[in-house]
């Protein structure tokens, strides 16, 4: 096969690639695995340099600064003029907390570290993925640092291991071993990070270093391998999802898909490399790299600025637009430059990546050190911008593996030694309460404490973690000796019914086998709750079962900002309250039956008073944000909702004065 033919499979392999991540990112529907375009790109990206790296070893022409040179040439102009573009827009649409994260985003991508900051950002609290214009590039990042380490390590080994090819087949296993391994117990780590990346990268290094042979597969042996690699590709693409657990084994699929492939019609053409290189893949391929670039701050923009849902049109619209830019970068900055019509020296090339990196690297501090310079916006734009931010003493009550035990309960009200407390017991929507228990406890002078850890029901036995198992089991254990009356059970209910409203099921109830079943999970929801209200009731607890606020489909400050900003109404921003008790249904149900069943158990609804007349559950409330995010409460939020906790303080006041009686005629 001739050497054009190949690089033109090449390029056709990397079109599919592309095609998935973009289709999989804009939620096309059926490519639930697409993803797994970023393990193309990194197997095909590990053949591609490490052959020119060998070609070049092996005539004895090969210089660490030009590879490195034709590295910033290939990859660093289109990436800067669209890290540039992407300031320019967020100046114009980013709330200040936002566009100071972005400043952060670009200071480590600048300096090629992205990876590990998105990997530290991947916690319960952090800015939702589809609101980081800079995040895919994570791989960037990964290929970036394997360019700086891999001809190192590539020149080592060669030149002083008779058997070096296994040695660096060595480090693939360690590589692969470190991501199996790590996407059970740290996945965040295994995703973003390059020692368990890396594997997938060196398979395609494996194959352009293999010994050349004389021997060349059959035509039929050809095309039967190729297309059982491209099969394979495609396997992952359609069968894969968001559950899937990734990298690992599973990359598998796609990696050696790649190899395979490549190897096939390295020997033979066949049918799937004609497929492949077609001119609409290879034309495509050609334009992958800026494509990919560009196509998440065109999806990441569109999320933020939407004031309505996007339709098929839109989406379509949407990713013809990222392509339109693609082809673009392609055409006037990664051609020129790589063709060497701009700044055509090594020197030169160099020095200008340096000031580029310093430039950009500056230009993203100071969005740090400015606070995302929150000049640009208006009063109100700000106002609803800062509905999305807890306040530290907030934060500090959502408890870890890390809290100690005397730092386990937030106490607010009366001093905890005077009084008998009631204790509220949940995840983070008990956390996003603090503000209503901290002012009621207040005013009625009762003690309150508070244990909160994010993600985990307040029922044992249904934790869908080891963390969250000692938690509640660290709260069992401490209630007795905090003299707690009350007992308040404060949860994200549904999500561990049905998953997050756009279908994440990380945090639903499983059957034994790990397997989700609507049904199975709402079983378990309500024996679960049932046994642990029975438990609570047999110690003599008084049990308040909250139900949760509405579930918006959208960030409300995020929506209220864009808004503002466009001078537009914000009176009919809202949840249909029909929506809200459909998803609710069950649960009220089984609030209902266990407060008939037991009594000691009383329902609080906050849904009433967030839902009017008009069938509208509302986000904003004078000018303020009554959410954080989607599901959470703000401040505002939580205070709006005082008078459905109204009978619990009268409870615990009347309780108090019974007590401080007593005590009064004893003396």
């Amino acid at each position: 096969m001739s050497t054009l033919a190949y690089r033109r499979d090449i390029d056709g392999l990397r079109a599919i690639a592309v095609i998935a991540v973009v289709l999989f990112h804009f939620g096309v529907p059926g490519f639930t695995g697409g993803f797994v375009g970023v393990d193309i790109f990194f197997v095909i990206s590990g053949y591609l340099i490490t052959s020119i790296i060998w070609n070049q070893r092996q005539a004895a022409r090969f210089s660490f600064v030009d590879f490195w040179a034709r590295r910033a040439r290939r990859i660093l102009p289109a990436l800067f003029v669209m890290i540039l573009a992407v300031l320019v827009v967020g100046w114009f649409l980013l709330a200040p907390k936002d566009y100071e994260e972005l400043g952060r985003s670009v200071r480590y991508q600048v300096m090629f570290v992205s990876n590990i900051l998105f990997m530290r950002q991947d916690g319960y609290f952090d800015v939702a993925s589809d609101l980081k214009p800079l995040l895919h590039t994570w791989s960037l990042a990964v290929e970036e640092q394997f360019y700086i380490v891999f001809p190192l390590l590539l020149t080592l080994l060669s030149s002083r291991l008779k058997h070096w090819r296994l040695a660096l087949f060595a480090v693939l296993l360690v590589s692969f071993g470190l991501s199996v391994w790590a996407v059970e117990h740290h996945p965040e780590k295994a995703f973003f990070l390059l020692p368990m990346r890396a594997w997938e990268l060196l398979a395609g290094a494996m194959l352009a270093v293999a010994p050349r042979s004389k021997w060349r597969l059959t035509t039929t042996g050809a095309q039967l391998i190729s297309l059982a690699g491209f099969g394979l590709i495609l396997l992952a693409v359609f069968c894969y999802d968001k559950s899937t657990p990734f990298p690992g084994a599973a990359a598998l699929l796609p990696t050696l898909g790649v190899v395979v492939l490549i190897w096939s019609n390295g020997h033979r053409q066949t049918l799937i490399g004609g497929l492949l290189a077609s001119r609409v893949l290879v034309g495509l391929g050609l334009i992958s790299y800026s494509w990919y670039l560009w196509h998440w701050p065109v999806f990441v923009f569109s999320s933020y600025a939407s004031v309505d849902e996007p339709g098929a049109f839109d989406i379509a619209g949407l990713i013809l637009l990222s392509l339109a830019l693609g082809y673009l970068s392609w055409r006037f900055v990664e051609t020129p430059f790589r063709e060497r019509r701009l700044l055509a020296g090594r020197r030169q090339i160099l020095l200008a990546a340096g000031c580029g990196v310093l430039v950009l690297g500056l230009a993203g501090q100071a969005l740090r050190w400015t606070d995302g310079l929150p000049s640009r916006l208006s009063d109100q734009a700000l106002q609803y911008a800062k509905g999305k931010e807890w306040r530290p003493e907030l934060m500090r009550c959502l408890a870890d593996d890390k809290t100690p035990d005397d730092k386990l309960f937030c106490h607010y009200g009366a001093p905890a030694s005077t009084a008998t407390k009631a204790l509220v017991w949940g995840d983070s929507h008990a956390t996003a309460l603090i503000p209503v228990f901290d002012d009621g406890a207040q005013e009625h002078g009762v003690s309150v404490i508070l244990a909160s850890s994010p993600g985990c029901i307040p029922v044992e036995g249904l934790e869908h973690d080891a963390r969250c198992a000692r938690f509640n089991r660290r709260i069992e254990q401490a209630m007795n000796a905090q003299s707690v009356g009350d007992v308040v059970l404060v949860a994200r209910w549904s999500l561990y019914l049905y998953g997050d409203v756009k279908g994440d099921l990380g945090y639903a109830l499983r059957d034994p086998h790990g397997h989700y079943d609507r049904a199975i999970a709402e079983q378990r929801l309500a024996e679960g709750l049932q046994a642990t209200v029975r438990q609570l009731r047999s110690r003599g607890h008084r049990v308040w079962l909250v139900k949760e606020v509405p579930l918006q489909t959208f960030s409300p400050p995020y929506r209220l900002t864009r808004l503002a900003i466009l001078h537009r109404p914000t009176d009919d921003v809202g949840l249909a309250v029909a929506e809200h008790f459909k998803r609710q249904a069950f649960i009220s149900q089984l609030f209902a039956k266990i407060a008939a069943d037991h009594p000691g158990v009383a329902v609080v609804d906050p849904a009433p008073a967030l839902c009017d007349d008009a069938g509208l559950c509302r986000v904003e409330l004078d000018g303020h944000s009554l959410y954080t995010d989607d599901n959470h409460l703000s401040e505002v939020g939580a205070r709006f909702i005082a008078p459905v906790l109204e009978p619990f303080f009268k409870r615990l006041q009347t309780l108090a004065s019974l007590r401080n009686g007593n005590v009064n005629a004893a003396k």
